[in-house]
């Protein structure tokens, strides 16, 4: 029997290997399409071959990897069909937030949002990119915990993140930026309004601009794509 200091010991050296093998997915240094073999990732971590097996399965969880019988594991394509239902939840959830926001809104909360807005502005005039992305992330992270759904926002999150990885092969994203503030602000300002009808408009186009993205890179990428 395993001792509770070997599992936790598994468990870390599960997370280490998993958070590798993401960031390096998600990020495109390991490619759609590319053989991943349990044995090569456990000799280059010099681990067993557990640890290996739990962190890819894992990324399975997440549509990064596709592990199969007899088969090579491979890093999963890109999905028209998943990416749209990924769209599709996200949008869902996103206007039941701000729909639940607008019924709730106090003056106070519209405060917590400028002062996220604020450095939002700054970063994207500095061209920060990572920082933008850490607050954008924020700042509906914030709608979600205002409106009182803050467990929203893990499924934001997992919808997103789908989509995130294909939206690397697009050069053109970073120019967005001062757009998606422009959004935020119409969104926040809605929300300080308390109108329903404005707020779902503003998400349904905010959201709406990736699908020019989508659309391009599988135009352009298509070796990438199931």
């Amino acid at each position: 029997m395993q001792s509770i200091t070997d599992k936790i010991e598994r468990r870390t050296t599960t997370d280490i290997v998993y958070e590798s093998l993401y960031e390096a997915i998600v990020s495109l240094e390991i490619l759609p399409g590319t053989k991943l073999s349990e044995a090569d990732i456990a000799k280059k971590f010099e681990v067993s071959r557990q640890p290996v097996r739990d962190a890819f399965n894992r990324l399975e969880a997440q549509d990064l990897l596709l592990i199969r019988p007899q088969k090579a594991t491979r890093v999963r394509s890109f999905s028209m069909e998943r990416i749209g239902h990924a769209r599709f939840v996200r949008l869902a959830v996103e206007l039941e937030v701000v729909r639940a926001a607008c019924q709730v809104w106090r003056p106070e909360y519209s405060k917590l949002l400028e002062d996220n807005l604020k450095r939002q502005k700054d970063v994207v005039s500095r061209k920060e990119a990572e920082e933008f992305h850490q607050l954008d992330y924020d700042f509906h992270r914030l709608i979600c915990e205002l409106s009182g759904n803050p467990l929203a926002f893990d499924t934001i999150q997992e919808c997103k993140r789908k989509i995130d990885r294909l939206c690397v092969l697009s050069l053109g994203r970073e120019s967005e930026a001062e757009t998606l503030v422009r959004d935020h602000v119409a969104l926040a300002k809605a929300l300080a309004d308390r109108d329903e009808a404005k707020a779902s408009e503003t998400i349904r186009r905010h959201l709406g601009r990736i699908d020019k993205t989508i659309e391009e890179v599988h135009a352009k990428h298509a070796k990438y794509f199931e």
